[in-house]
């Protein structure tokens, strides 16, 4: 078993191994057809690519047999030299390292990486063969070392030896190579080389994909100045126990020391923090382990400067890790979160009942391939994850925070948010995935701007953290100008915390009785029985066109026909997990009362009896039927009463609060008139508050004591951990399962946030669009 990085599992495994059933009682794995059901999500976070350099046509050497390396340019990966110049670097695969000024503009030639390895040098064969990484010290400056990885064959696999145990029938050796230039500022190389370390594969694929430097390390730190290798399984995991052998350097991450000399060839070091240095049997280089092809890793530079890995997978699951010393991902035991058996490749299955027991770490964010009907199961189906960066420069901020990858072959771009990415929290980040644009504002995609179905996508971040995307297909890079929201009237603090927001201008392409989200989090909408009909010409704001019309349809008629909008999810609706655990919830909107009070009950045959309350918009609990609310702005009867309300229970199945409005209802919300409402929660100190046109609504608790459970540890109180069930608009049981409190009414510009507006911004909300 390997070592892990939080006493807590250690204390968590101790427990299960106690309770662990005898084997005859353990489950028996089964089958999964769908592993990853959640796909990921459009977002309306739009990102602004604007050509940032154009690179010249080069060769595979020798000529490709697979079509797949013929490209324009096989650039790999743009990064900036750690020297304070701001010129950046990129390396071609097949054989070039080349400088950029800040800005851009035309490449120039730093080193020939291929022609000072041939005819041993190898780009032609494999995707990942060549150039294929550079990693500058981060003493670069002061010392002139850099290093980079390449591919050799021919006369290299008799004459050169690895210096670590290599796999059977080696094809191909992964060569690190340490440079030191003469002069550190020159535009071109002029120093010495020397070979680092030598790895052999038997397979054209999975060598070594990456070689780096950890950036948020300081001089003085214990990781300052070490080279983490990220060592594919040359295509032998699915044959063999390679990534789980700790005395072989296949499938794993690798941490070495390059002015050291303990290592196997005495040209390197190990460091003695490293995992498994000094354990018998084990490579003291051996960083992390259990790897198919670990194809880009970085770190974020806050928030505990966390290593994020893009780990590309055999059957169906695509990963992004979080790596720390010691930690095992399982393959090929594992694929993703689940089981894989090496006799049935069609096939991923469910975990063991004592999977913890084997310690292993599992993703924080994934996606599966969704092959089309009929793909054979042994087949590539064209999906490969890019690992890339966590945003924290200062020109985007609605990016901050956000981990952006991607897939290399259809060239999708996603985020994740970096704080939703732990695996201690037992469950996966949900994936987005934004907009992209020209520079003319055109929306676009991928393939469009790398004029090719296959786009070969790879990412690239500066020292100022801003961040790049490159394609091989036509040797072009890209720079992320722009992170805009699709909702530009909403005052720019709020932006970031806005999970769903619906203004109902943008009917779903060939589905206009759904509403898109523009909103973070891409929760599309339902507009319940009354579909298109529902979005009606009327202006709640400037800049406003439609809104959504509600209303009860026949209230002597039990049928469910009334006009309402949301989502439901029996089991939780995944896009709207920045709402699990929260301290705080604003909701916001415009709404016009058509209507003069709560409609007739139409679930009774009694004229005379009424719906107690009118709803307006809603998020629900984790465990709702349709009904109960995490946060809910409504009309309800409070002593008989009528009254604006806020509504919310903290924790699933508990009890709710209700604060009320001491002004009449017909004052706050009268009749064809559009105000702007908002209501906020705040779990945390048991304070709900009612905003009516950007100013507060004196009210009061409807329940003494402590409905929400706040007395008390822990601190601080938030909301249930689960994804809440979905939204609802204008009523009750979005899902159409019985009608309930239908509101005649319109809304408009309905914003649902993941924490407190404070008094100034909803203030401020209202006069920006007055």
């Amino acid at each position: 078993m390997t070592a892990l990085r939080h006493v807590t599992v250690a204390l968590v495994l101790a427990m299960t191994a106690l309770a662990t059933p005898p084997a005859s009682a353990l489950a028996e794995p089964t089958p999964i057809d769908d592993p990853i059901p959640e796909k990921p999500t459009p977002s309306a976070l739009t990102l602004t690519l604007e050509e940032f350099a154009s690179f010249p046509k080069t060769e595979p050497i020798p000529p490709p047999t697979d079509q797949r390396l013929v490209r324009w340019a096989r650039i790999n990966y743009l990064g900036e030299l750690p020297d304070g110049s701001g010129r950046l670097y990129v390396n071609d695969l097949n054989g070039k390292l080349y400088l950029l000024g800040k800005s851009g503009g035309q490449p120039r030639e730093y080193l020939d990486v291929g022609a000072t390895f041939a005819p041993d040098f190898i780009s032609g064969r494999g995707l990942g063969s060549g150039f294929g990484f550079a990693a500058f010290h981060p003493d670069f400056a002061r010392n002139g070392k850099f290093y980079t990885v390449h591919t050799e064959w021919g006369d290299a696999l008799t004459t050169k030896t690895p210096d670590l145990p290599p796999q059977p029938g080696v094809r191909f050796h992964g060569v690190i190579t340490e440079w030191t230039a003469t002069d550190p500022r020159a535009g071109t190389f002029s120093g010495t080389r020397r070979e680092m370390l030598r790895l052999g594969f038997s397979g054209q694929i999975h060598g070594i994909q990456q070689i780096d430097f950890n950036p948020t390390a300081r001089r003085g730190d214990p990781d300052f100045g070490l080279l983490y290798i990220a060592a594919g399984d040359g295509g032998r995991g699915v044959s063999s126990d390679d990534p789980q052998n700790l005395a072989v350097p296949h499938g794993k991450i690798l941490r070495i020391d390059p002015f050291g000399t303990n290592g196997a060839n005495g040209r390197y070091g190990i460091p003695a923090a490293n995992p498994f240095t000094g354990r018998p049997g084990a490579l003291g280089e051996i960083y992390a382990l259990g790897m198919r092809d670990p194809h880009r890793f970085s770190w974020d530079p806050q928030a505990g400067n966390r290593m994020f890995l893009g780990h590309i997978g055999e059957h169906a699951i695509e990963a992004i890790y979080d790596v720390g010393a010691g930690d095992n991902l399982g393959w090929s035991e594992r694929e993703g979160p689940f089981l894989f058996d090496k006799a049935d490749r069609c096939n991923l299955y469910t975990l063991p009942d004592n999977d913890a027991e084997f310690g292993y770490t599992y993703p924080v964010a994934a996606y599966d391939h969704d092959p089309p009907p009929g793909h054979p199961c042994t087949s590539d189906s064209g999906h490969a994850v890019v690992g890339g960066f966590v945003y924290r420069g200062r020109q985007l901020p609605l990016l901050r925070g956000k981990y952006l990858f991607g897939d290399i072959v259809d060239g999708q771009v996603f985020f994740t948010v970096a704080a939703e990415m732990r695996e201690q929290t037992g469950r996966r980040a949900t994936i987005h995935k934004p907009l992209l644009a020209d520079a003319t504002g055109k929306r676009v995609t991928m393939q469009e701007l790398a004029g090719h179905n296959r786009v070969d996508l790879r990412f690239g971040r500066d020292a100022a953290g801003e961040l790049y995307v490159l394609s091989k297909a036509n040797g072009k890079i890209w720079k992320v100008t722009k992170a805009a929201w699709a909702l530009p009237d909403v005052v720019p603090s709020l932006r970031d915390d806005v999970v769903a927001a619906y203004d109902f201008e943008h009917p779903l392409p060939g589905d206009p009785a759904q509403e898109q989200d523009q909103g973070l989090s891409g929760t599309n909408i339902a507009l319940v029985n009354g579909g298109a009909a529902m979005r009606v010409a009327d202006r709640a704001y400037r800049g406003s066109k439609n809104a959504l019309q509600t209303r009860q349809v026949e209230p002597a008629t039990a049928g469910n026909d009334d006009w309402k909008a949301g989502i439901y999810g029996e089991n939780g609706v995944p896009t709207l997990r920045a709402f699990n655990g929260v301290q705080g919830v604003t909701i916001m909107g415009w709404f016009k009362m058509l209507g003069t009070g709560p409609a007739p009950n139409s679930n009774t045959e009694d004229p005379a009896d009424f719906f107690n309350a009118i709803g307006l918009a809603g998020v629900l609990s984790g465990n709702s039927q349709g009904h109960d609310v995490r946060a809910l702005l409504e009309l309800i009867t409070v002593n008989g009463e009528l009254r604006v309300v806020a509504l919310a229970r903290r924790v699933d199945g508990s009890s709710s609060q209700t604060f009320a409005a001491n002004r009449p209802w017909q004052q706050i919300l009268p009749k064809d008139r559009w105000v702007f409402l908002a209501a906020t929660f705040d779990f945390d100190t048991a304070t709900m508050k009612l905003y009516r046109n950007g100013r507060p609504l004196d009210g009061f608790n409807t329940v003494a004591g402590d409905p929400w459970g706040v007395e008390g540890d822990p601190e601080p109180d938030v909301t249930s951990a689960t994804d809440p069930r979905g939204i609802k608009i204008g009523g009750s049981y979005p899902q159409n399962t019985r009608e309930q409190n239908p509101c005649d009414c319109r809304m408009d510009g309905l914003m649902f946030l993941d924490r407190v507006a404070s008094a100034g911004e909803i203030r401020a909300q209202y006069e920006r669009l007055r």
